[in-house]
């Protein structure tokens, strides 16, 4: 019978120890970050992180496939089948809006990580499957808008894709020199709406408009 309570305690202390390591990770760096923090900050100790995830790298990636694995169950969630195109493409790009002004610490992984020329993810094919369902799911609505003559510009899903995390990653990484350089904050609750709607809008109007 004590089996499925040691399961029980090992899962929520693996939960626990990826909570604190990504706090550590987005405040630090992956260069700045140390186990022994880590371990300090949770009911365990350093070796047993090591036992549970095998290194420091190990535990670096599991907080970045964790990161990921966030938006991509909440767009799994998002129901937009059930949408005509311009609907379901525009709530897509409000949910990324929505998930990366309430996650900050994603970005700044995602940053860190980019600061290391994506080496740590280039490692793990996981990423790469896990990844693939919100192309999927971006694809599934290009083709909808497509048959339905609402979707003319030539682009594919990856192309959305990245027209949508830039709007919304530029927001959250770039908040503090854009506001020291034009004295705005793109976080500022009065303008959420505002820039929310226009991340819509542009996604919407590109895909309707026809190149050249």
């Amino acid at each position: 019978m004590a089996a499925p309570v040691r399961q029980r305690d090992a899962v929520r202390t693996k939960r626990e120890i990826l909570e604190v390591a990504t706090r550590e990770f987005a405040e630090r760096g992956y260069a700045g970050a140390r186990v022994d923090e880590i371990a300090a900050q949770t009911r365990t100790t350093k070796r047993m992180i090591y036992y549970y995830f095998g290194g420091k790298e190990q535990l670096y990636v599991a907080v970045l496939e964790a990161a990921y694995s966030r938006i991509r169950s909440a767009e799994r969630e998002a129901e937009v089948d059930h949408l005509e195109p311009r609907a379901a493409i525009r709530r897509l790009a409000e949910l990324t809006f929505d998930h990366h002004e309430a996650n900050p610490e994603f970005i700044r992984l995602v940053s860190i990580e980019n600061v290391h020329r994506g080496e740590h993810v280039a490692k793990f094919s996981s990423f790469a499957h896990l990844n693939s369902p919100a192309i999927e799911l971006i694809g599934g609505i290009l083709e909808r808008g497509r048959a339905e003559g609402i979707f003319r510009r030539d682009v594919d899903a990856v192309d959305v894709h990245m027209l949508i995390s830039s709007f919304c990653v530029f927001r959250v990484a770039n908040r503090h020199t854009f506001g020291t350089i034009f004295d705005r904050d793109l976080l500022d609750p009065d303008r959420r709406e505002h820039y929310r709607a226009m991340l819509g809008d542009v996604v919407v109007d590109y895909l309707t408009g026809a190149d050249g």
